[in-house]
């Protein structure tokens, strides 16, 4: 299966980018640092797409149930046709939160596309916590879950400490670092798909002369 560009944009051919991430409170670190990054991507010609909170509450994953409710749609929908991903996770207890993860497992809709799943996609990685300890197995274990999925984690993950930065009404971090972090991570991400896009035409142009 192809995936298909999303239209609300100016330019089909730019690169569509998916944020997954927060928690079910509004306004969180982790959902102002994805938003902060989809700006950055949108500044360098991409189009993003947001899924946050409430649009993550989803069923529990169960690999045998067929059935998939509308919000569970919506999120696979996107993921097929994102040509890169940003996931931005809290830290819970040493890893991801269990919300994050359960939208992550019914990336599992994905395994009979072509490329399945992550494949020949950017994951840009944002672990949010108070304190460093927690973001960082946060990130090692979104990273884990990212290489099982085929997909490519961006060489800079990110590690917010909420003790240390904050985000402002606007999205902003307080930390000019970790505002730098995040506009590396969303080049990332974006260069990588336009390379990506790159690639695949030329890849058509010479099926084509032959």
């Amino acid at each position: 299966m192809r995936r298909a560009m999303a239209t609300n944009s100016d330019s089909d051919d730019s690169p569509l980018i998916l944020g997954i991430g927060g928690t079910t409170r509004a306004g969180s670190a982790s959902e102002r640092a994805l938003r902060h990054v989809l700006a950055h991507a949108r500044a360098l010609g991409a189009r993003t797409e947001l899924l946050t909170g409430p649009q993550l509450v989803l069923p529990i994953y169960v690999p045998s149930e067929g059935e998939r409710d509308v919000a569970v749609h919506a999120l696979v929908s996107a993921l097929r046709r994102a040509t890169g991903i940003v996931v931005a996770s809290p830290g819970y207890h040493g890893s991801l939160s269990g919300l994050i993860k359960n939208a992550l497992d019914y990336a599992e809709d994905l395994r009979d596309d072509q490329p399945p799943y992550f494949e020949d996609r950017a994951v840009g990685l944002i672990a949010c916590a108070t304190g460093w300890q927690a973001t960082g197995a946060t990130l090692a274990a979104l990273r884990s879950i990212v290489h099982a999925l085929r997909g490519w984690p961006t060489p800079l993950g990110v590690a917010v400490n909420t003790s240390e930065c904050r985000f402002d009404a606007e999205d902003r971090p307080s930390s000019p670092a970790i505002d730098r972090q995040l506009q590396i991570l969303a080049a990332q991400v974006v260069r990588f798909a336009e390379q990506r896009a790159a690639w695949e035409r030329a890849s058509a142009r010479a099926a084509l002369a032959h």
